[in-house]
């Protein structure tokens, strides 16, 4: 399997360099060269699998024959392990043909854990085998942080710095990074907004001199084994619910795009996905481009939903490439556009290519409210803010009723309390495992929206440096 980067500036890597390198040095993103194929018989396969053994089929696809199959089983099986829920991302069906997906089960409750457990381990394989160290650098609204941490807190290879937004992440989720100890693991809070922390760590990366310095590794969902990892459950939901046989549609929360590109990514293997609905907050800069051709950065709003609050949404560009016909010089210019007016345009053509397969829908923080409040009224689910977009938006875009409709919800509710206690009555209770988190100990250092602030704090911290 060879990986090309989306800007056409870099050369073909396979899967190991590709996990270790994060962004491609021109910039741009790494993408399958080709996608894989799984002919109906081989997706009939999948069911009644474990979802170990489908993220094994599937993984294997873009991982090539560089680590053995009885490795890749191991780490498979170790990463999912660490779930509280035997079927992993179990379905929950909440109408006559409407579903959820729960892929909050993992350690940190949120759906990044899915990726993050078995990106760590491949990480920590493929770093032992090479006898190398990395410095691993983040950017979160949320969730991301504390699911990269978890995975990586404690090991020997890595030391993990993850920025996050100062005040524009819930308690829970600040208290989910900044109470990990481990002396590989670093909290820094920007004064700024998630898409400062992501500009930082883009930054950071083209930055080649300080990115050979620290050994410097990304995590973010720029990193294509993110991707990789979560194409898995499109998979297992589909053939759960009559799949291929018929085609399923996903409504998927949606910020940085990498979610609802793994679904896609699905669909060019050849899982019928008749279509993927992304579902926007009011930083609806998704929607609107799918709706007009013009992706025009705003300024983010703060949500009761702040995962997705964003307006750079670095994984579209994933998509531009696939419908610009893997063109990096097509893509390079419009990312260049981006850069020095805040805007770029889709030509119709390739704007009627995406509408194909995806809609988009954005939904403003009444709603999400309200759809809090329903669900539980109506299903008795109780269910996050970030969730509830995805409920709302397959609400108002429910199309063919004969199709069944999967919300991928994307945290536990007692990640956000207070949104959800606001919107019900009910405070939604943490699992006993972490009824503690709020007597723990907490450690973070508070730096400037300053990249030569930032790069500093690395530097006397990495211990790749070293190495």
């Amino acid at each position: 399997m060879k990986y090309v980067s989306t800007r056409g500036g870099s050369p073909e890597l396979e899967f190991e360099e590709v996990l270790l390198a994060g962004l491609a040095s021109d910039g741009g993103l790494y993408v399958p060269a080709e996608w894989p194929q799984m002919s109906e018989r081989k997706i009939k396969s999948l069911a009644g699998l474990t979802y170990s053994e489908v993220a094994f089929r599937v993984m294997r696809l873009y991982i090539g024959p560089s680590i053995a199959d009885s490795d890749l089983r191991a780490m498979i099986d170790q990463a999912y392990s660490t779930f509280g829920h035997k079927a992993v991302v179990p379905l929950v069906q909440t109408g006559d043909n409407d579903w959820l997906l729960e892929l909050f089960h993992g350690p940190t409750l949120a759906f990044k854990d899915v990726a993050m457990q078995i990106l760590a381990r491949l990480f920590d394989h493929v770093l032992e085998k090479r006898g190398r160290r990395i410095t691993v650098v983040g950017a979160t609204s949320g969730d991301t942080g504390s699911a990269a941490i978890e995975a990586f807190r404690g090991r020997d290879t890595t030391d993990i710095f993850i920025m996050h937004p100062k005040g524009r992440v819930s308690e829970v989720q600040r208290r989910q990074m900044t109470t990990v100890l481990d002396a590989n693991v670093h909290n820094i809070a920007i004064e700024g907004s998630f898409d400062d922390c992501q500009a930082l760590v883009k930054a950071m990366f083209n930055d080649h001199a300080f990115r050979d310095e620290v050994s410097l590794a990304g995590v973010n969902s720029i990193n294509w084994g993110r991707v990789m990892a979560q194409i898995v459950y499109y998979f297992t939901s589909a053939v759960a619910l009559g799949g291929p046989a018929r085609p399923i549609a996903y409504s998927v929360p949606t910020g940085n795009f990498g979610d609802v590109f793994a679904g896609y990514a699905a669909s060019r293997m050849g899982l019928p996905i008749s279509r993927l609905l992304v579902a926007t907050n009011v930083n609806d800069i998704l929607a609107r481009t799918l709706q007009t051709g013009r992706y025009e950065v705003g300024k983010v709003q703060p949500t009761i939903s702040p995962s997705m609050d964003i307006q750079v949404s670095s994984n579209f560009e994933r998509l531009v490439f696939d419908a610009y016909g893997q063109d990096g010089d097509s893509v390079r210019r419009l990312m260049q556009n981006l850069q020095q007016s805040g805007a770029f345009e889709i030509d119709h053509l390739r704007l009627e290519a995406m509408r194909l397969i995806f809609s988009a829908a954005r939904v403003d923080e009444n709603t999400t409210s309200e759809t809090i409040s329903r669900m539980l009224r109506e299903t008795g689910e109780l269910i996050d803010p970030h969730t509830a977009v995805g409920v709302a938006a397959a609400r108002a875009d429910r199309g063919d009723l004969g199709t069944p409709m999967v919300t991928l919800a994307t945290a536990h509710p007692a990640k956000f309390p207070d949104a959800v206690a606001r919107a019900t009555g009910v405070h939604p209770t943490l699992p006993p495992r972490m009824l503690d988190l709020f007597e723990r100990e907490e450690r973070l250092d508070e730096l400037p929206n300053d990249l030569a602030a930032v790069q500093a704090f690395i530097r006397q911290r990495a211990r790749a440096i070293a190495a």
